[in-house]
């Protein structure tokens, strides 16, 4: 009677088990049980942290670790679009070949999630030193950035960026 009893309990047991729904990272901040429990807002800051640290050090290897590894990732700029790994890995490139320092900051972020996607919204400042030359530039923008959860991870799929908003009579259209 035993063993007629523990099959079935076995059974249930491993049901439940695999409806169990996987925790967002963004629940587990909330309940505790991530390995670092941040707030949302410090969770894409931290993102965002990281990202602003590949730009910074023109890091393709930890640029390729923050971005989907699919095809359809892109990235929107004042002077094109990029498409790709091949295509964003030019990015970084440019930024290596052009500057010899790079010092991106962000403030005023902003996010949103659904689900498994979530997107921010930045002002930057951009201060480099232009090879060759070393004439000082600084720049400044905004940007929006959309992050897809993929195998449990945030991985960044699209960004967006342009200069800083028009506020002058005639300006914008």
């Amino acid at each position: 009677m035993r063993s007629t009893l523990i099959k079935p309990l076995t059974a249930i047991a491993l049901m439940a088990l695999l409806t169990i729904q996987v925790n967002s990272q963004t629940e587990n901040q909330k309940s505790g049980t991530g390995k670092a429990a941040l707030s949302d807002s410090g969770f894409f800051n931290a993102l965002v942290t990281q990202y602003v640290e590949s730009i910074n050090q023109a890091d393709t290897v930890l640029g390729r670790k923050l971005w989907a590894p699919t095809a359809e990732i892109s990235f929107i700029h004042p002077r094109g679009t990029e498409y790709g790994w091949a295509g964003i890995r030019t990015i970084y490139n440019m930024f290596r070949e052009n500057f010899s320092a790079r010092r991106l900051t962000f403030y005023d972020l902003k996010y949103s999630y659904y689900g498994d996607v979530s997107w921010v919204t930045f002002y930057w400042i951009f201060d480099a030193t232009v090879k060759p030359g070393n004439n000082a530039l600084r720049t400044k923008g905004r940007e929006t950035q959309i992050w897809r959860k993929i195998n449990y991870e945030w991985r960044l799929v699209h960004v967006h960026y342009s200069g800083m908003p028009v506020t002058g009579q005639g300006e914008a259209f």
